[in-house]
């Protein structure tokens, strides 16, 4: 089995970037020439995957008309969180609304996301199917991490996401979900994070180790350290 549709998390404010994204939002700010948004479907595009939905809410014009005048080859959806912003488990609930695939891969922009991820997300899907899990993460160990300032989120033992005192992993920003587990949340606006959180109680949130260096716009200071390199 093979995903089909990809969701990008594209709705917050990016206030951590200010000046930056004052005016322009987080995922149109540009890395090496080319915004984090357009990296990011380049990737998405080169594992195949041809339907694309994105969430806005901050300067939604921006991003919609980004996408409009790039003319990617994927088909790419805009759906927009409404009159307020729902926040990434509700962003991604909304959008299940507008797709009859199961399983989605989803990501955050935020990442640097190089091409050199795809064997990666494609050896993480295989086990996802192989395994029938609800979810699985895309985890990073801290010391490959660009920004040392980032604490761990999770630790990994035989590939079940656990959290202890050690927190060796950080999410990348990329996962894999089945819609089915976000049925029971009815708040319409809430974080992925009390879903992973009720999934590891239940010994049930899984993760695959990337050995990729790992690039993300945490704040204005990184983002200029980025640059430099």
């Amino acid at each position: 089995m093979r995903i089909n549709t990809a969701f990008i998390l594209c709705a917050g404010f990016g206030k951590r970037l200010n000046p930056l994204t004052l005016d322009t939002p987080k995922p149109l700010i540009k890395f090496k020439n080319i915004s984090v948004l357009e990296t990011c479907i380049n990737l998405i595009e080169s594992l195949g995957i041809q339907q694309i939905a994105l969430n806005t809410f901050y300067l939604k014009e921006q991003i919609s008309n980004f996408i409009n005048l790039k003319k990617f080859k994927s088909k790419i959806t805009i759906i927009e969180d409404g009159e307020n912003i729902l926040d990434t488990g509700g962003g991604i609930n909304n959008m299940m609304k507008y797709t009859n695939e199961n399983n989605i891969l989803i990501f955050n922009p935020d990442t640097i996301w190089k091409k050199d991820y795809s064997k990666e997300i494609i050896e993480m899907e295989k086990i996802y199917f192989a395994e029938k899990l609800k979810n699985i993460l895309l985890l990073v160990k801290k010391e490959l991490s660009f920004d040392k300032n980032l604490n761990g989120d999770f630790n990994l033992k035989d590939n079940l996401i656990i959290k202890d005192n050690e927190r060796k992993f950080i999410y990348t920003g990329c996962q894999i979900i089945n819609k089915k587990i976000l049925s029971g949340y009815n708040d319409k606006n809430y974080s992925i994070t009390s879903v992973w959180n009720d999934l590891i109680e239940k010994k049930e949130l899984y993760g695959f180790e990337s050995g990729n260096e790992f690039h993300h716009l945490t704040d204005l200071e990184t983002f200029k350290k980025l640059q430099d390199l």
